[in-house]
């Protein structure tokens, strides 16, 4: 260690030496520079191009801590030929690691380990999707604290989160790592996470990584790593916000995305890596690949072989490949024959350097590797309260007839039946790094331990998720006629939602409607408990259910938070942040779309519409229901028009009407009536989630300004335009007051 720290004395004793005729350095940033262009101009050309080099302990997570470093690794990390790994986890595996890198190299880099923490490192917290159905950012930025508390306990400095993507395809399997459909929602979710991530890394927090940049929820059939195409407007209004928010929110990494954009694959694009995210928005940090995105470019047809992949990513601004080796390979040979300018390669490694610098790893390189901080920060009584907070909140309540819910406190017997209903691996969802389902609480359990010895809570498994077998529908069937009340576990299992995961259908998998369709038959309500990674077409159960009460993947804390909010200790508040369609034939449907030349109208054929279908969802974005209920009246506003200098405020009355206090998210809605092009019928521009006692009345204020109504105008800049305005607000983007006002020059 003595050695290490007398050596980086040294580089910047050298470096400081050639800086006597610059001008006084003051800030933090010039300060930084200086150690960061110390450090690079001490390196070979070989070093620098390990530092852009990511390799990875495998593609599999799980609770195995490895303990030893293979040599390959070793001789690699020696030469310099590393500057990053991904799935190197535990205090112990990263320090030994750490440890060859700071004290058997030549220049003596740290390593910075990366993982895929999405939604918890240990604990296990909903998915993102679920997190973005709280409507409340605050909940995220905490959740997202906690997963780095864990992470960096374990030697972590870098996740490949938040996933950011706007999904308008239900079908694509990775809607569920993000935030749904909306980019002003899916904007503030995505700077939420980085805050959460990031904090103030002095503290052992861990970086950020913004992904997939971008464009990559506009996947062509919902098919993973499919070809996105839509217009330069789409993608500027619609798709690229949310990472522009996670730029600004202080993302110091960006992944880029498999997809093309514009027959350009992300990898690959100077216009998406320099001219937008540097120049347009001014990002310092650096960007990584996807696994193995610089070598896709082969497939896609855009490059000939590995070395001209690395040539066109690096000249492009990509600046670290992970797993390709491209970089690793062929960098020097390209160098040598004038394909990348030397001075290109120091750009990227400076970018990559500064980070290291700000986790503070030259001054320690093993301040993540506390094996003390790994066992007393992870999984504590805090963070997994923290994952049962969320999970709660994340929760939707699409369906309450008759109010069967909250469930009476007198069931004698209560039957839990379906195949989720005793899994403890699903309700971890994909993506769960080393959470593990010994930790999980299940629905069977959580209302077990929450009704005691009250009632008797009975069981049968009914079915399997996908098996078309009925062999288990009798022994249900038995127990629902001999219990006051049916809880109903179905959904998806976990592996039918996240990468790679795509979905022709949005239906029920297997038997799972059949076995409803029989339990039906008992006369006993039903109370359908949904466990998904993305919208589904349960018109059966919308129209027969007694309840259905959407949880998403939950967490580590699924049971016991179903068991809260089933009894009512919790009134569900979660709104849905994607909508959900009747069928599969239906998608893409969104609520932001644009309205054609001929409105769908059910009593004129030539209008735009379905023979067979209504065109309306089975339930609109914003939608989720409450114990109680909730009156809107008097949407006001402050002046009739609007000015560039000037705000609106708008106003509405919320009355809780019901007989349980609860909470509502109140939703604000714009639409630009007259556009230079064709505009949404109506745009998310604000919410509030309010607490209201019953019998309560609050008047709620939302604050236009004209910087919220600007969009790409006909002329591509962005902008306002002055002309009618409609301001929505309610309980959802359907259920709404409206009222009007004019933007004016």
């Amino acid at each position: 260690m003595k050695k290490y720290f007398v050596f980086l004395f040294s580089i910047v004793v050298i470096a400081l030496s050639g800086f006597v005729q610059t001008p006084q350095i003051n800030s933090d940033e010039d300060k930084l520079s200086v150690r960061v262009d110390s450090v690079l101009s001490l390196m070979a050309l070989d070093e620098k191009i390990g530092q852009l080099n990511q390799l990875s302990f495998g593609i599999g997570w799980g609770p195995t801590v490895k303990v030893a470093v293979p040599d390959e690794y070793k001789q690699q990390i020696r030469e310099g030929k590393i500057g990053s790994f991904l799935n190197a986890i535990g205090a112990e595996f990263t320090y030994e690691l750490q440890k060859v890198a700071t004290q058997e190299s030549r220049l003596k880099i740290p390593l910075i380990f990366g993982l895929d923490v999405i939604h918890g490192f240990k604990t296990t917290f909903p998915v993102p999707l679920g997190e973005a159905a709280t409507w409340q950012p605050e909940f995220v930025e905490l959740s997202a604290h906690y997963q780095a508390l864990e992470a960096a306990s374990a030697g972590i400095h870098w996740t490949f989160s938040p996933m950011v993507d706007i999904a308008r395809d239900p079908r694509w399997g990775r809607i569920m790592e993000g935030a749904g459909e909306d980019p002003y929602l899916g904007s503030l979710m995505a700077a939420a996470h980085v805050r959460g991530y990031q904090g103030n890394l002095s503290n052992l927090n861990i970086i950020a990584c913004v992904k997939h940049y971008a464009g990559y929820g506009g996947a062509e059939g919902g098919r993973d790593y499919n070809t996105v195409d839509f217009s330069e407007r789409t993608f500027r209004d619609i798709y690229l916000p949310p990472y522009k928010a996670g730029v600004e929110a202080g993302a110091h990494t960006l992944m880029a995305s498999f997809n093309e954009i514009g027959g350009i694959p992300a990898s690959g694009s100077k216009y998406l890596l320099n001219d937008i995210l540097r120049d347009e928005w001014g990002f310092k940090g650096f960007v990584v690949s996807d696994w193995n995105s610089i070598g896709e470019m082969i497939n896609h047809g855009f490059a000939s072989d590995l070395k001209h992949a690395g040539e066109i990513s690096l000249n492009a601004g990509l600046d670290m490949d992970m797993e390709s080796r491209s970089y690793l390979t062929h960098l020097k040979e390209l160098v040598a024959e004038g394909k990348v300018k030397e001075s290109v390669i120091d750009e990227s490694v400076r970018r990559i350097l500064r980070i290291k610098f700000m986790l503070g790893l030259f001054d320690d390189p093993f301040r993540y590797c506390s094996k003390e901080r790994e066992q007393k920060n992870i999984m504590t009584n805090e963070i997994k309260n923290a994952s049962l907070d969320v999970a709660k909140r994340s929760f939707v309540l699409l369906k309450n007839e008759d109010n069967i819910l909250p469930l009476k406190k007198d069931y004698k017997k209560i039957a839990v039946i379906g195949p989720l209903a005793k899994s403890k691996l699903d309700p971890l969802g994909e993506w769960n790094a080393l959470g593990i389902q010994e930790d999980v609480t299940s629905v069977f359990e959580g209302l077990k331990k929450y009704v005691g010895d009250k009632s008797e809570i009975i069981y049968a498994e009914g079915c399997k998720i996908t098996d078309p077998s009925k062999d288990g529908f009798k022994e249900a069937i038995d127990k629902a006629n001999d219990a006051d009340v049916i809880i109903l576990c179905v959904g998806e299992s976990r592996s039918m939602s996240g990468e790679a995961y795509s979905r022709s259908s949005l239906d029920l998998p297997g038997v799972q409607e059949d076995l409803a369709k029989e339990l039906l038959k008992s006369g006993k309500p039903i109370v359908a408990v949904l466990m998904n990674g993305r919208p589904l077409s349960v018109n059966w159960l919308n129209e027969n259910a007694d309840a259905i009460l959407e949880t998403w993947f939950a967490g580590t804390m699924t049971g016991d938070a179903v068991a809260q909010v089933l009894f009512g200790e919790y009134n569900p508040s979660g709104k849905l942040p994607v909508t959900f369609p009747r069928t599969v034939g239906q998608v893409p449907i969104y609520y932001n779309h644009k309205n054609t030349g001929r409105p769908g109208n059910e009593k004129n054929r030539y209008t735009s519409k379905y023979l067979d279908l209504p065109l309306t969802p089975l339930y609109p974005f914003g939608y989720g229901l409450s114990y109680t209920t909730f009156n809107y009246s008097g949407v006001t506003l402050s002046n009739s028009k609007l000015t560039n200098k000037d705000s609106l405020v708008v106003t509405v009355k919320v009355k809780n009407t019901g007989k349980y206090d609860g909470e509502e998210v109140v939703q604000l809605y714009v639409q630009d009536l007259v556009g230079s092009v064709t505009r949404p019928v109506k745009e998310l521009k604000g919410f509030v989630k309010i607490l209201l006692k019953s019998g309560e009345e609050k008047s709620v204020d939302f604050i236009i300004h004209e910087k919220d109504l600007r969009f790409t105008a006909a002329d591509m800049k962005f902008k306002s335009e002055p002309g009618l305005f409609k301001v929505y607000v309610g309980t959802n983007s359907v259920d709404v007051l409206e009222n009007k006002f004019e933007l004016i020059e």
